[in-house]
């Protein structure tokens, strides 16, 4: 027989009666009403909760990536090696790699051939100690180089040191005679090694959704099938490598291709740090897994290592990282047996790994409106400004700040056939394309036009969003020297 339903108030305890009050004691107040939750706290202890389980599960990510990472030792038996400085010196290798790509990727990209077991990049990236600063050295891989007596990995051959160029280092002595060489070279002592193939690059782009690039020109090169007309991009992976290796887009050849490849690192930390894939575990395992799941990196590169470069990351933002090439002294620098290679400049090298050693910035932080870095100085490009808009003055305005700024203007500013230009217009011949980039670094937001037969005068159409023009500087220029750039320098916009 089924039981009754109880009463909401339980009869299981007899009720007392009323007692007087005690002269000791306050009367006892009524009970309180039900409590709200506390949120706040909640919310609290939840937080904490999610942030320790992502702990938890970033470092369990990490061991079980470092259980797959391929391994390699570049510091067995080395010695007498460079004083260990502050921070962290990784150098980074990218490698050819191109027989872990399919077919059909291969045929698209322009990855044919027999891979050559070299090194295609060779960067010294530098983490500073109190990790938010990222300085990355380009080492061009047609250095001049003289090794150090070491094997032959291939013939077995003892071999005394030689000239080479710096990226035939890979190819005869392999990660080990690349570290010493390099060491030899900078006198800054390699903290870890990480090698980089084509696969692992790719993977990487595509995992953090692409990587946005600008170009003031069309990029074309027929080896690589890159062909991109000027404007914004958002590089998938396979376009990334194109852009990435292209040799063929302009006369300066390698040198250029790292200026494109800094400038493409610096793009890609501007796509870390604002997207949020540093504070997602998840993503960040995503990531780091495209990064380290077809790489090699020395014994010492573990979980605590790729963790504490996770920690640092998020510290990070595009005016925290820092772009160069070593100073080159002499191009086509002729060696017998060797061919032409780049030979470092002595006194600018020296002090570029200097700064290295003793964690100091490459570049002087500059504060925020200083002048951006462009690549032909506004003293060299004539400019004509016509007023786009029906706002009387905005033409002479314009013209003024572009003159104070450097730019040689007609000072004769008319108005335009169009005078409802919302978005200010830099019109210019293809032939002038860098000073084009210079000029509209100047006019950020500005939308670059290609005019056929415009000639050396460049035209600037204000529109109604004109609002300043922001200063410009020449980038140093000196014999193949690339100067120093941060990463929000050389940014889209």
């Amino acid at each position: 027989m089924p039981t009754p339903p109880r009463s909401p108030r339980s009869t299981a305890a007899p009720q007392r009666r009323p007692q007087p009050p005690s002269p000791r004691r306050a009367p006892r107040r009524p009970a309180p009403p039900a409590r709200r939750p506390r949120w706040g706290v909640r919310a609290v202890t939840t937080l904490s909760v999610v942030v320790l389980a992502s702990a938890g599960i970033g470092h369990a990510v990490m061991t079980s990536l470092d259980a797959d990472i391929a391994r390699v030792d570049p510091f067995k038996d080395m010695k007498n090696r460079p004083q260990a400085g502050h921070g962290m010196n990784v150098l980074l290798v990218g490698t050819d790699g191109r027989e872990q790509i399919s077919e059909a990727e291969r045929r698209r990209y322009r990855l044919g051939g027999a891979p050559c077991h070299c090194t295609d990049t060779m960067m010294i990236v530098h983490i500073s100690e109190d990790r938010e600063r990222a300085s990355v050295v380009s080492l061009p891989r047609d250095s001049y180089a003289v090794t150090p007596p070491h094997t032959d990995r291939t013939s077995g051959e003892r071999h005394h040191g030689h000239p080479i160029k710096l990226n035939a280092a890979y190819a005869e002595g392999g990660p080990q005679l690349t570290v010493r060489t390099v060491e030899n070279m900078t006198k800054v002592k390699i903290d870890h090694y990480l090698e980089v193939d084509f696969t692992s690059f790719m993977k990487t782009v595509d995992v953090v959704g692409g990587v946005q690039i600008c170009t003031a020109a069309p990029l074309r090169d027929s080896y690589t099938g890159l062909n991109l007309p000027a404007g914004r991009h958002t590089l998938a992976g396979g376009q990334a490598l194109q852009f990435v290796r292209a040799r063929h887009v302009d006369g300066a050849s390698d040198l250029s291709r790292m200026k494109r490849q800094q400038r493409f690192m610096a793009a890609l930390v501007t796509r870390l740090t604002s997207s949020g894939v540093l504070l997602n575990p998840m993503k960040f395992r995503d990531v780091t897994r495209a990064v380290l799941g077809s790489v090699r990196a020395d014994k010492g590169f573990g979980t605590d290592e790729m963790l504490d470069l996770g920690r640092a990351m998020r510290n990070f933002s595009p005016s925290s990282s820092e772009f160069t090439t070593v100073p080159i002294g002499r191009m086509a620098y002729a060696v017998k047996g060797v061919g032409s290679t780049l030979k470092w400049d002595p006194v600018k090298s020296e002090r570029l790994f200097r700064a290295l050693r003793k964690d100091q910035p490459l570049s002087v932080q500059r504060p925020p409106g200083a002048a951006r870095v462009v690549p032909v100085a506004p003293q060299q490009i004539r400019v004509q400004v016509e007023n786009g808009t029906r706002t009387p003055g905005l033409g002479r305005r314009v013209d003024a700040a572009l003159a104070s700024t450097g730019f040689r203007t007609t000072r004769a500013p008319v108005n335009a056939a169009t005078r409802d230009v919302k978005r200010t217009v830099v019109a210019y011949d293809p032939r002038w394309d860098r000073s084009a980039k210079s000029l509209a670094a100047a006019l950020p937001g500005s939308e670059l036009r290609v005019v056929q037969g415009l000639g050396p005068t460049l035209k600037v159409i204000a529109g109604t969003d004109f609002a300043r023009v922001h200063k410009v500087r020449a980038e140093e220029t000196g014999q193949g020297e690339s100067g120093v750039v941060r990463g929000d320098e050389v940014a889209c916009g």
